[in-house]
């Protein structure tokens, strides 16, 4: 109980601290977003994250070892905050390609800490949920074969 208290104070500080995760757009907010957005994000990191991951990534959920393996590895690293198909500690990942890019997840995957800083998305969700995302310390290979994980639960 204490460990719980600890990461919820822990979170509504970050929260207070990014700027509660205030994210109004209006219509000149878009136009601006082409070069460089009022956070000082690029359109690309606004809608791909803020990462090592700098080029747009596809996924298509079908490579069986591909997916196996990125079931593996969320299960080890991952469901213990995630569930597919309900609200759990973190958001919910049955549909999570709905919602973001492949190459999103994998900047979120692989640098959580600077998403929740200056992301404006992520920082919606680390208000909404309380609960920041530890770094797993995946490699991008690993990244990848969680999300061709996730986006194969849509299929």
């Amino acid at each position: 109980m204490k460990i719980l208290k600890t990461i919820l104070v822990t979170a509504l500080l970050l929260t207070v601290a990014c700027g509660g995760g205030d994210t109004k757009k209006d219509a000149s907010d878009n136009k601006a977003a082409k070069s460089t957005s009022e956070s000082g994000l690029s359109a690309f990191q606004l809608e791909h994250g803020i990462g090592p991951i700098t080029e747009v990534i596809t996924a298509s959920g079908t490579d069986a070892a591909m997916i196996k393996k990125g079931e593996d590895i969320f299960v080890m690293n991952c469901s213990a905050c995630h569930k597919v198909g309900e609200r759990y500690i973190g958001p919910d990942v049955q549909d999570i390609i709905d919602r973001r890019s492949p190459t999103y997840m994998m900047n979120m995957i692989l640098n959580p800490d600077e998403m929740v800083k200056k992301h404006p998305e992520a920082r919606k969700v680390l208000a909404e949920f309380l609960a920041p995302m530890p770094n797993q310390n995946l490699s991008q290979e690993d990244a990848r074969a969680v999300v061709e994980y996730l986006v194969s639960l849509k299929k």
